[in-house]
């Protein structure tokens, strides 16, 4: 029971109290998240990423572990909150609705910090291969899902490239493959830049979440709630024994797949109408309600 309560003063609560700062902000004065969010996605996002890789001693084999870890962990939540979906009798869009947010957690803004304070800097660099490679799935598998098939191929490909993470991890991975390093002049900025990172994801997280409504079919959104934090453990630990990840790895990949819901979700519910009332009100409630899940996890892992 210590542990437990260790774990959740020194390593959760921290977030929460950081994100609370910017759901303040956000409740008292006119913030434009957008614009916020976005020097997140274009600067800070990109330079952590970079920096992580390039100072990490991950191996390009578990590189590419990780990133099948979550190509299948992403696959896998569609399908069986798809199958979930079905057993509910859900209508089209709120069961899109469904996969979307059981697709997609919050390995970003909430992800990286927990590994962080759990874990320490070597499964923040395991978790950035999560991180990215899921943003891409977003960009891609999580548009057409969206649009219910409407959306192009070509569309859903072309928004990798809107993903500048990707770029991060292009670069370093260059350089890591030729030997070279960047000149101090040129490194340090992007050191700098890269520590801003954590924190100020945990700023947009709050003022996103100062944006949300109260949803309005509580039941639905607490069950499918409760079956994304439940299935996320099951589905991480599974994923990581069948792909032999182990130490900062497995610690990394599992606590990525047990994430809460992202926030983009509720980009994604607004820009293509499925639900977002329903989706907007899982990101709440799983955030939430995400200390109950991870706490245990974290001490099972340690």
């Amino acid at each position: 029971m210590s542990l437990l309560l260790s774990i959740l003063l020194t390593q959760i609560a921290p977030i929460f109290l950081a994100a609370g700062s910017g759901f303040a902000v956000g409740r008292a004065l006119r913030v434009d998240v957008k614009s916020i969010s976005r020097i997140t996605l274009y600067i800070f996002s990109p330079c952590l990423v970079f920096i992580s890789l390039t100072e990490s001693q991950l191996s390009g084999d578990e590189l590419g572990r990780m990133a099948a870890f979550t190509a299948a962990a992403v696959i896998l939540f569609g399908l069986t909150s798809w199958l979930f979906g079905r057993a509910l009798r859900l209508n089209r869009h709120t069961l899109t609705g469904l996969m979307i947010v059981c697709m997609f957690g919050n390995g970003g803004n909430y992800g990286l910090a927990l590994n962080q304070f759990a874990f320490g800097d070597a499964a923040v660099a395991r978790a950035v291969v999560y991180f990215v490679v899921s943003t891409l799935f977003v960009y891609t598998a999580g548009i057409f899902i969206a649009s219910s098939g409407r959306a192009a191929w070509r569309e859903s490909l072309l928004g990798v490239f809107k993903v500048p993470a990707i770029y991060g991890l292009l670069l370093a991975g260059l350089l890591r493959l030729v030997g070279w390093e960047l000149p101090l002049a040129i490194l340090r900025p992007i050191k700098l830049l890269s520590e801003a990172a954590i924190p100020v994801m945990l700023v947009v997280l709050g003022l996103q979440l100062a944006e949300a409504k109260r949803p309005e079919n509580l039941r639905l959104v607490t069950a499918a709630s409760v079956f994304q934090l439940l299935s996320g453990p099951v589905i991480g630990l599974t994923l990581a024994a069948l792909l032999g990840l182990s130490g900062p790895a497995r610690q990394a990949a599992v606590v990525e797949a047990s994430m809460p819901t992202a926030v983009i979700t509720t980009i994604l519910a607004v820009e293509y109408n499925i639900d977002p009332v329903f989706v907007t009100g899982v990101v709440v409630v799983t955030t939430l309600l995400s200390p109950l899940t991870l706490t245990p996890l974290i001490a099972f892992l340690q």
